[in-house]
């Protein structure tokens, strides 16, 4: 176990180090710092030593040279186990480092402000600092490298229980955080960079939507009892927001095949501005509708198709007050996300103690959507193309009513979330029937309808992408649909136009597809 008897600490982030400088004099460590965090700890009354005493050189060029010097680095790279290094130090006058304290330069938060100039973000690229916590790092078994405040405290109880040692399985610990972090700190810096053009003596902000190196670095959040089968294993990674980042209040533990549908859930409700309720199994709605309350908005979706909405998956666009979880609980129901619960929900909710309650922050913003494939990995934008009710062009030779545009636009949210080949029937605000990934676009329309218990007469329709037939269309009106929404596009279009008017339905183009596969 290294004994830690001299430190060097030169950070800049100067949270609780002068707690740890006093932690560690009173231990007997020696500290030797450099610039503002000198300054900061003698203000504080400790003594330090000076790393331009040890090295012989002042701070220079800006302060960009400091540390980076044989005696800062010999005395952090020598391994004491062995002879060769230790006659080394001896010959070169080198004292040893037994722990090295060192944070970086705010790159992130610098590259986080917009228009920053390059030779700024160029500033705060850390030299030094890398370079020290990656030699202490390298070099575990003899140094204790800490490059997070959050690692001080643990780290001094350890010292004072131990009489000012460290073991091996911290330094370890220690060590591999160390080079995560030095790790994170480049993709941050290459992934900035890489955003700049130079050309003719200017730096030009490139215009790509995507990144010409996609970069992946996401921490293990939880391990999770298997994947979408018992025989696959599975883990959760990032949670910085959205479901991944939420907090389970109640509840077992969260499935993978759960989280996949609370998202399906969370992206559907954040749709709507007024209250909405969406109930999801396999990723696809059985039922959805947008209310004045979201008590009413949840029994409108429940009506849709109740047999389906047994052991699935809820979301809420509103916090779940004490009415809805009343309703909630008269079926089972395996987890729920919504930005929060009241009190008095929880008390109601918590007789189902297998029900897993998930509090999401509403204000996520729509990230890349990554899918794998054999080999690599597809990349694209949201889909996060709004509905313009100014741009929807009237295809028919009947307009759509106010109630049977309502309910389009509203049928329309819904599709888009819907795996395709998707069809959707509606009225205002109620989803009636979903048709969802047949192989036809035809069997889907029967599909929706086969699945509807409430009348489908006087409804109205959503497709995810044109009719390439005007089977679809008369199938829809069949069962009494009387208004559809769709993109357009068909070599056939007129075809299905001429169909619509003959059947006297409403028809709208979007210009608009919302495959999801």
């Amino acid at each position: 176990m290294p004994r830690i008897q001299r430190a060097l600490v030169s950070v800049t982030d100067k949270t609780a180090v002068v707690e740890l400088a006093r932690g560690l004099a009173a231990l007997g460590v020696e500290i030797v710092s450099t610039g503002g965090t000198a300054r900061l700890l003698r203000e504080a009354g400790l003594a330090v030593r000076d790393v331009a005493e040890i090295t012989g050189f002042p701070e220079m060029l800006d302060g960009r040279v400091k540390t980076i010097h044989p005696k800062i680095a010999g005395g952090i790279l020598a391994m004491r186990e062995k002879p060769e290094h230790r006659r080394a130090l001896e010959d070169h006058g080198i004292l040893t480092f037994d722990m090295v304290v060192v944070n970086l330069y705010a790159f992130e938060e610098a590259a986080a402000r917009s228009g920053l100039p390059v030779s700024e973000l160029i500033e705060q690229i850390d030299i030094g600092g890398p370079t020290l916590i990656r030699a202490a790092a390298k070099n575990w078994q003899d140094v204790a490298v800490l490059s997070s405040p959050r690692q001080y405290a643990p780290v001094l109880e350890e010292m004072r229980a131990t009489g000012g040692e460290v073991s091996r399985a911290t330094c370890w610990r220690l060590a591999v955080e160390a080079f995560q972090r030095t790790a994170d700190y480049d993709r941050a810096i290459s992934a900035r960079l890489a955003r700049f053009e130079y050309a003719d003596g200017q730096f030009r902000e490139r215009d790509d939507v995507l990144p010409p190196v996609l970069d992946l670095r996401l921490r293990r959040r939880m391990t999770l009892r298997y994947g979408e089968n018992p025989h696959q294993s599975a883990a959760l990674y990032g949670g910085a927001g959205g479901v991944a980042g939420g907090e389970q209040l109640q509840g077992k533990e969260l499935s993978y095949n759960n989280l996949v549908d609370l998202d399906a859930a969370f992206q559907l409700v954040r749709e709507f501005s007024r209250p909405a309720a969406a109930i999801i199994k396999h990723t696809n709605p059985c039922g959805c509708a947008e209310q004045s309350t979201l008590a009413e908005a949840y029994r409108k979706a429940y009506e849709c198709d109740p047999v389906s909405a047994f052991g699935g998956v809820l979301g809420f666009n509103r916090e779940v007050d004490e009415e809805t979880a009343a309703e909630i609980v008269k079926t089972f129901v395996e987890a729920i996300v919504a930005p929060g619960f009241t009190p008095a929900a929880r008390a109601t909710l918590a007789a189902k103690k297998n029900l897993r309650l998930l509090k999401v922050d509403f204000g996520w913003t729509p990230e890349p959507v990554l899918r794998t494939i054999s080999g690599g990995m597809l990349v694209q934008t949201p889909d996060d193309a709004a509905l313009d009710p100014a741009t929807l062009r009237v295809v028919t030779e009947r307009p759509p009513t106010e109630d049977e545009l309502a309910a389009l636009e509203f049928a329309w949210k819904v599709v888009k979330h819907v795996k395709s080949n998707a069809v959707v029937y509606a009225r205002a605000g109620q989803v009636l029937g979903v048709g969802a990934g047949q192989m036809s676009r035809v069997d889907s329309v029967r599909f929706g309808a086969l699945k509807a218990v409430l009348p489908l007469a006087g409804s109205v329709l959503a497709s995810d992408a044109f009719f390439p037939f005007p089977d679809g269309v008369e199938e829809a009106a069949r069962h009494g649909v009387t208004a559809v929404i769709q993109p357009g596009g068909s070599v056939r279009d007129q075809e299905v136009i001429a169909a619509a008017n003959r059947l006297g339905l409403a028809m709208v183009f979007t210009g608009i597809r919302h495959f999801r596969h």
